[in-house]
C-alpha cells in the first residue's frame, strides 16, 4: 500500500467499476502510477488504482496491470510497486509450466506431421495417382466411343452378316468390361495411397484430441486455483463463480481464458487478503491502441463484461457499492412524430434502450406495447443504442414488420446519421482529412467485453460507411454518416477506428472519452410504406 498525502475526503460507497467518474484519489493515485511507466511505449497495457484505508485509518493506494509482463517493455516494472497476481502459475518447475511444456510438445510434434516430407509424399502421391486414373479412364472411355462409332457406322450400311453383328457385340462387352476393370484398378490403387494419408491424418487427430484434452484440463486445473475473497471474507473459485453467475442465463458458464488476471480482481484480492478497505478504483489505458480494439491513451475505461464481470459481481459482495446508472429504471419522454394503422415512428432520446433488457429500465418497445396493448406488434425492425438518439420505425402488425424487414434486408431503407466528433486540435489528421468518402473495415464481437466490437479483417463481417465532414474547428467535428450495413456499433467504431475517421465520437465512453451524451442522432429515415407501396420520409434533427 502507498500512503497518499491528501486531504480529499474518502467517497461513501465504492464506485460501481462498470460506469464510473475516477474519484479524485483515484486521479492522485493515477498520477503516481505514470510516473513508472515507460513514456512512449511501442504496446499499450491497462492498469489501475484502487484507494484503500488500513487498519490505522490511513489512505493509500494499491496499483495493478492487467495480465503478464513477462517478455515486454514492460517487465522492467518494480513488483513491488504493483500487486502480485492471485496466482503465480508462471513458476518454471511449476505444474501449469510443466503441463503446459507437455502441450508444447504435442503442439511441435502436430506441427511436424502436418509439415513432414512422408506426408507430403503420400499426399502428392496419391493426387498424382488420381490424375493418372482419370487418364487412364478417360483414353478407355474414348476409345470405346470411336468404336462405337464405328460400328453405328457399319450398321447403317445395312450389308452386316449375322456373324459379323456378334462380333460387333462382343468387341462392346469387352471394351465396357476393360473400362470396368481400369476403374477397379485404380480404385484399389487410390484406397491403398488414401490409407498413407489417412493413417498420418488420424495420427494428427488424435494428438489434436489429446492436445484439447490436456488444455482444458490444464484450464480447469488453473482456474479452480483462482480462490477469489469477497467483502464479506468468503472465497470461492472461478469455476464455481462463473458456474453460478450464468446458471439462470443463455451463456455458458466457463470462465474465459485470462478470467482473474485483470486489474480489478487482483486489486481487490490483494487489499481483502492484507485487511484493507476498498474505497474506490479506476482503470486506465497507457500506450497506442491494439490493432483490433479501440483504446486511446491515459483515458479510463470501465471493467470488461466477459471476464470481470461474474468476478466483481462476487468480490464487491459486502462493500457498498455505488448502482449502475445504465441498469436504473429512468422515465424519458418518447416522441412519437407519425403513426397509422400499419407503423409508428418515433424520435428516441438518448438513454433509452430500443428492447427491454437485463434490468427494469424502459423501452421503446415498452412504452408503445403500454400505450396501444390490444395491437399485433409492435414489432421492433430496427434498433438505436441506448445512448444514440433518433428515428425508429416500428411495425403494427406482422405484415408490415415482414415488409419492413425485406427493406432492410435488401438495404432500400435510407438511415442518416449526424455525429459530432472530438478534435484532435492542430493534428495533421484534422488538417489533412479527407472531407467526404467511404470507410469499410469488417466487425466482429469483442467475446470477452461485449457489447464492444472489434475491426477483424479475419472473421469479421462486412462493414461500410459513407462519411460527409459537414463542418470542423478546434474543439469537434461534425460529421453526417449513412451505414449501408447494420452492424453493432459500426458507426461509432468506424469514427474511432486509426483507419476510420480516427476520431471517436463525442461522449463515446467505450471507443473514446464520456462526455455529457453521445453526440450521435438518427436524422433522417426514408422507407416504402408497407401498405400503400409510397415512398415515404422523416426527418428530425438533433438537438446538437
Amino acid at each position: 500500500m502507498h500512503l497518499t498525502n491528501s486531504h480529499i475526503p474518502a467517497p461513501r460507497r465504492f464506485n460501481n467499476p462498470f460506469y464510473y467518474e475516477p474519484h479524485p484519489l483515484c486521479l492522485l493515485a493515477v498520477e503516481e502510477v505514470k510516473k513508472l511507466l515507460p513514456k512512449h511505449p511501442k504496446e499499450g497495457k491497462m492498469f489501475g488504482v484502487l484507494v484503500v484505508r488500513n487498519a490505522e485509518n490511513e489512505i493509500g493506494y494499491l496499483a495493478a496491470y492487467s495480465g503478464q509482463i513477462v517478455d515486454t517493455e514492460y517487465r522492467y516494472l518494480d513488483d513491488h510497486e504493483f500487486v502480485p497476481a492471485v496466482y503465480d502459475y508462471l513458476q518454471p518447475d511449476g505444474y501449469f509450466k510443466t503441463n503446459e511444456t507437455k502441450i508444447s510438445a504435442i503442439n511441435h510434434e502436430i506441427e511436424l506431421m502436418e509439415n513432414s516430407d512422408e506426408y507430403k509424399r503420400v499426399y502428392e502421391e496419391y493426387e498424382t495417382l488420381k490424375r493418372e486414373a482419370v487418364s487412364a479412364i478417360a483414353l478407355k472411355q474414348e476409345m470405346m466411343k470411336r468404336a462405337k462409332r464405328v460400328r453405328d457406322q457399319k450398321r447403317e450400311m445395312g450389308t452386316l452378316s449375322t456373324e459379323e453383328l456378334q462380333d460387333m457385340i462382343r468387341e462392346s462387352q469387352f471394351m465396357k468390361a476393360e473400362v470396368h476393370r481400369v476403374k477397379q484398378k485404380y480404385a484399389v490403387i487410390l484406397e491403398n495411397a488414401k490409407m498413407k494419408i489417412d493413417s498420418i491424418r488420424m495420427h494428427i487427430f488424435n494428438l489434436k484430441q489429446e492436445r484439447k484434452l490436456k488444455s482444458d484440463h490444464l484450464q480447469n486445473w488453473l482456474f479452480a486455483q483462482f480462490n477469489m475473497r469477497n467483502g464479506r471474507g468468503e472465497e470461492k473459485n472461478l469455476i464455481d463463480i462463473f458456474r453460478e453467475y450464468y446458471m439462470n442465463r443463455a451463456f455458458p458458464g466457463i470462465p474465459p481464458s485470462g478470467a482473474g488476471e485483470c486489474c480489478e480482481p487482483k486489486m481487490l484480492q490483494y487489499a481483502y487478503s492484507h485487511h484493507l478497505h476498498p474505497l474506490c478504483m479506476a482503470m486506465f489505458w497507457w500506450g497506442p491502441s491494439p490493432k483490433t480494439e479501440i483504446r486511446q491513451h491515459e483515458h479510463f475505461y470501465p471493467a470488461c463484461n466477459g471476464k470481470c464481470k461474474p468476478i466483481l459481481s462476487w468480490m464487491l459482495q459486502g462493500l457498498e457499492v455505488e448502482k449502475n446508472p445504465l441498469e436504473e429504471d429512468v422515465h424519458l419522454n418518447l416522441n412519437i412524430l407519425y403513426e397509422d394503422d400499419d407503423i409508428i415512428v418515433v424520435n428516441k432520446p438518448a438513454g433509452m434502450l430500443s428492447v427491454p433488457g437485463n434490468s427494469d429500465r424502459e423501452s421503446v418497445y415498452s412504452i408503445i406495447k403500454d400505450k396501444y396493448p390490444d395491437i399485433e406488434g409492435p414489432m421492433i425492425v430496427h434498433r438505436l443504442d441506448m445512448a444514440t438518439s433518433g428515428l425508429l420505425v416500428l411495425a403494427r402488425n406482422s405484415h408490415s414488420y415482414a415488409n419492413l424487414q425485406e427493406q432492410f434486408r435488401t438495404h432500400s431503407i435510407y438511415k442518416r446519421y449526424i455525429a459530432i466528433l472530438s478534435a484532435k486540435s492542430n493534428t495533421e489528421e484534422d488538417n489533412d482529412m479527407v472531407l467526404k468518402g467511404s470507410i469499410s473495415l469488417p466487425l466482429s464481437p469483442d467475446v470477452d467485453d461485449r457489447p464492444r466490437q472489434k475491426v477483424d479483417f479475419e472473421n469479421g463481417k462486412t462493414a461500410i460507411t459513407e462519411y460527409h465532414v459537414l463542418s470542423k474547428d478546434k474543439e469537434q467535428i461534425r460529421v453526417s454518416l449513412v451505414p449501408h450495413t447494420g452492424r453493432t456499433h459500426q458507426l461509432r467504431v468506424h469514427c474511432a477506428y486509426p483507419q476510420g475517421l480516427n476520431h471517436s465520437i463525442k461522449g463515446d465512453e467505450l471507443y473514446g472519452e464520456r462526455a455529457d451524451r453521445l453526440y450521435l442522432h438518427a436524422t433522417y429515415l426514408r422507407f416504402t410504406h408497407p401498405t400503400t407501396g409510397k415512398r415515404i420520409h422523416f426527418e428530425k434533427s438533433p438537438d446538437f
